[in-house]
């Protein structure tokens, strides 16, 4: 029996949803093993990483890919520890938004410097990197 263009195709795509999941395993263990060695949860983590400067909770939840009520309670958490900050939003009253502390802001810094040591990337140059991520990217924003 020979293959037709769709049993090739669907073929292909799962082979590449395969490489993709194994990817996206590879970075939370990666993520994982980073975080402990800061005495954080990979959730933790992965918030700091994505705290890049002041944002409300929802943004937060958006960037780390979860509810905003999951993000919330890991904040409630960097914030008993000291790292982060809920402020007043500047344009929304209703609204509160994140920063981090200076305590948070040395702790993400070294948490960075520890997520690209043997980063599952690495193998890839910076031009390699930039494909992925516009391949990804468009990907993910064609649904």
């Amino acid at each position: 029996m020979k293959s037709t263009p769709t049993d090739q195709q669907s073929v292909a795509e799962r082979e590449l949803c395969g490489l993709v999941n194994g990817l996206a395993h590879q970075i939370s263990e990666h993520v994982r093993e980073r975080a402990v060695r800061l005495g954080l949860t990979a959730a933790q983590a992965t918030a700091l990483r994505e705290l890049a400067g002041p944002m409300t909770m929802r943004d937060l939840a958006e960037r780390m890919s979860c509810e905003p009520s999951n993000a919330t309670f890991v904040v409630d958490k960097l914030e008993k520890q000291g790292l982060i900050e809920r402020r007043p939003h500047p344009t929304d009253r209703r609204a509160k938004q994140l920063g981090l502390t200076t305590k948070g802001g040395k702790l993400r810094e070294q948490l960075l410097e520890l997520l690209v040591e043997d980063s599952p990337l690495a193998g890839l140059s910076p031009k390699q990197q930039g494909t992925l991520h516009d391949l990804l990217e468009r990907a993910l924003t064609r649904r």
